[in-house]
Order: structure tokens, then sequence, then C-alpha cells
């Protein structure tokens, strides 16, 4: 299994920009392969190892053969936990992947690993699209390997459910659980999948395997793990009715928000283990299979920026939603302020010339539409970074023109030196998985 790669061996990696695909792309590049990374610019100037991969365009065989020129393999690791902004389960787990195999076929590249999923198609289309391209891959004449990991977890990072998963063992006090916090698990480290899917490529492997830790445990279990290994203090657990979980889910389904979909909830209250003998047949067929969970954690300690990261995942929403809260009354106070009010508050200063009233208006007006944007969360960094510069502007504005205003016992602008570095939080926890 650990044979040397040959020379200038090249592997396309359909999704690399993800989560699981930059781990892909390292252990890859490690163990010899050259790497080719797909991913959607987006506009943006592609790197000499990127090629653009937009599954919504390339749906046909002959759109992807360009793409395949000098490739002796190809991993698709892409993938959506729900519909939205045009992308469709059908289309980015079937239609494109498919045409994509059968362009493979036509190029002659050796080798398709697919990252599948763990489930019943029952639980939902995200599981049942991604099964329906497995079973057609294997009808190819294609060597093709299928992985289907149970819960994806990373020591240096998360994304989506296992993010809000770190975030539940890491609350203050005690270990949020929902439900009963009794369903099966079998957690996997991104680290070794990304590991499985080398050896893959490697060896003469074919067919569909199950991916999953040794032994399956509860998600009180793996939970409590994830604290002691945090190093956070209190093993008491509160259990979140699993109804009000349900509901909740059902909220981030609608909004097309949130980090869990029906489809993950649905599979978590099933239980999302592997069948009898998959770690024997994993070491069988790849020389390796994934590491206990204790063991995968010990040997990387935890850190202060691990707690920062579990602990600041309900801040940044809560953040977000306070100044938007923040800035909604301003525009209300803005607009409901009598306009002898604000004549008078202007008095003498540089501002009395200037139209105080129609000034304060369109500054409520602005308040109005930051504070509504800061809601939608689109584009957040552009909107938090817009209201830093019209903070930082009305306070040098009013600050020199109404220099009375430091001094309002109530804060005035005082209170924007508090609202500036709360702004620049906001900006840097707007960058989340």
């Amino acid at each position: 299994m650990d044979s040397e790669i040959e020379p200038n061996r090249t592997v396309l990696v359909v999704g690399a920009a993800g989560f699981l695909g930059g781990y892909l792309v390292a252990r890859l590049r490690e163990r010899g392969w050259r790497v080719l990374r797909g991913v959607r610019a987006r506009g943006r100037e592609l790197e000499a190892d990127e090629r653009e991969c937009d599954l919504q365009q390339l749906l046909s065989a002959e759109s992807w053969l360009p793409l395949l020129v000098g490739i002796d393999a190809v991993i698709n690791v892409a993938g959506i936990l729900r519909e939205e902004q045009g992308q469709t389960f059908a289309v980015v787990h079937f239609d494109a992947p498919i045409a994509l195999a059968y362009a493979c076929v036509k190029r002659g590249v050796q080798c398709f690993v697919q990252i599948s999923a763990l489930g019943m198609p029952e639980d939902g289309e995200f599981i049942a699209s991604k099964h329906r391209f497995d079973e057609a891959l294997m009808e190819l004449p294609l060597r093709s390997v299928i992985l289907r990991p149970s819960v994806v977890y990373g020591v240096s990072g998360s994304y989506g459910g296992t993010s809000l998963l770190r975030a539940l063992a890491a609350f203050p006090g005690a270990l949020l659980l929902p439900g009963d916090g009794r369903w099966p698990i079998q957690p996997v480290a991104v680290e070794d999948l990304a590991d499985l899917v080398a050896r893959a490529l490697e060896s003469k492997a074919n067919g569909v395997h199950e991916v999953g830790g040794p032994e399956p445990m509860t998600l009180r279990e793996y939970q409590s793990i994830w604290r002691e290994w945090l190093r956070i203090p209190g093993r008491r657990a509160i259990f979140v009715p699993a109804l009000l979980v349900a509901l909740l889910v059902r909220f981030w389904e609608i909004i097309g928000s949130g980090p869990v979909g029906e489809t993950m909830w649905r599979m978590l209250k099933r239980g999302n283990i592997t069948a009898n003998g998959t770690t024997v047949r994993l070491r069988n067929e790849f020389g390796i299979a994934p590491r206990p969970l204790r063991e995968v954690l010990a040997s990387h300690p935890s850190q202060v920026q691990d707690r920062w990261q579990a602990q600041l995942y309900f801040l940044a929403p809560t953040l977000r939603l306070g100044v938007a809260a923040l800035w909604l009354v301003s525009a209300w106070v803005g607009w409901a302020t009598q306009t002898s009010e604000i004549e008078r508050l202007a008095g003498d200063s540089v501002l009395g010339a200037l139209a105080p009233v129609v000034v304060a208006r369109v500054a409520a007006t602005l308040d109005l539409i930051f504070g509504l944007w800061l809601l939608t969360g689109l584009r957040l960094r552009v909107a938090v970074a817009a209201m830093m510069i019209m903070v930082l502007a009305y306070t040098l504005a009013f600050g020199i023109a109404l220099p009375t205003l430091w001094l309002d016992p109530l804060g005035g602008l005082a209170k924007n030196l508090v609202i500036l570095p709360a702004l620049a939080v906001l900006w840097v926890l707007s960058e989340r998985r």
C-alpha cells in the first residue's frame, strides 16, 4: 500500500475548496501525487493548480473532457447539504458527477474515487441523490471506489454540523445534548478519511466501502470526549427536547441557513453506524482503518484557540443580531425625534448650517438599511466594513462639530469606542463554517 507513486501521476480533486477537499489535497501531495484542484472560481483568477469546475455548467461528458487531459485519477468530494442559490441535489450529486464519470471512461482515466455518505435514502434527498450516483458509477467500465463515511470531524477545524456539536460540547456550565444523547455514531477523523482516499487510488480496490471509527459510541460519549479535550470543566448534561431541536432544524431548513438540515437530523436520530466487519474490511483492502476518537485527540493537544472557536460559535450570531438591533433602534430614533429637538442639538455648531434635520433623517435611513442588511446575512463582511466606515466618519464629524457629545452622561460618542472594535470582531467572525 505504501509503494512509491510513479512520477507525474496526476489527480483531479473536484470540490477541493471544501472542508474535506483541503485535507485530501494535502495528503495526496504528501504521498507524491500531482494534484489539480477543481473549484468554483466565482470570477476570481485561478491559481496555477486550479481548474474551473462549476458543476451547474458541466452537465455533459464533452464539457468535462478538456479538464481530464493528462489526468490519471479523479476524486469527487463535491456536495451540498441543502439546496440553495440555484444548486440542487440532482445536479450537484448526480447529473454533473455522472457526466464526469462518462468523460473518465472516454479519456481512459484509471480510477474514480467518490466520497458519498453513510445513511439511508429515506433520510432525505441528500443521501438518496448520492446513492443514486454511487449505483450508476458502479455500472460503468471504470475502477471506482465509493467511500461512505459516518460523522467526519477534524481536530484542526470543523464544518457545519460538526462545528455545532463542538460548540455544544464547549457550552459553559454544562454539556448541551439534543434529545437523550443516546443516538449511536462512528466518527472518523478527516485525516484518516483523506488517507483512505489516497490509498484507494493506489490500491486495486473497487466497490462501496463504509467508513467509521472502530466502535460505535453514543452522541453523549462523543460530546463528553470533546469537552474533556477542550479542557472545559463540568460534566453535567442538559438534554434539549428532541421536539424543540426538530423545530429549530425545520426553521433552518425554511430559511435555507443553519448548520444542520432535516436530512442530517434524521440521520442522527436513526443512528449513523457502519455494518459489522467494516474495520476488518478496510484494513484488508487499504492497510489502515480509522483510529478511535480518543487516540486522535490525544495526538493533538487542544489550545486556547480551539476553545475560542467553539465558544464563539454562538456568540457570533448573537453579536450580529445585537448590532442589527442597535442600528434599527438608531433608525427609529432618527426618524422619531422631533425637528425642533434636532435643531436645538445642532445649535450654533457647524452642523446647524448643514440642514441638521435632513442629515438626521438621511442617517436614520442608512441605519435602517444597514440594520436590515445585517439581518439578511448576505455579504456580511461588506456590510460590516461599510458600517465601520460610517461609524468612524460620524464619530469624527460629530466629535469635532459637537465636542460636548463626548461628555454626554449616557455615553454619547464615547459608546463608539466600544462599537468600533465590536464591529471589527464581527467582521472577523463573519468568515465561519
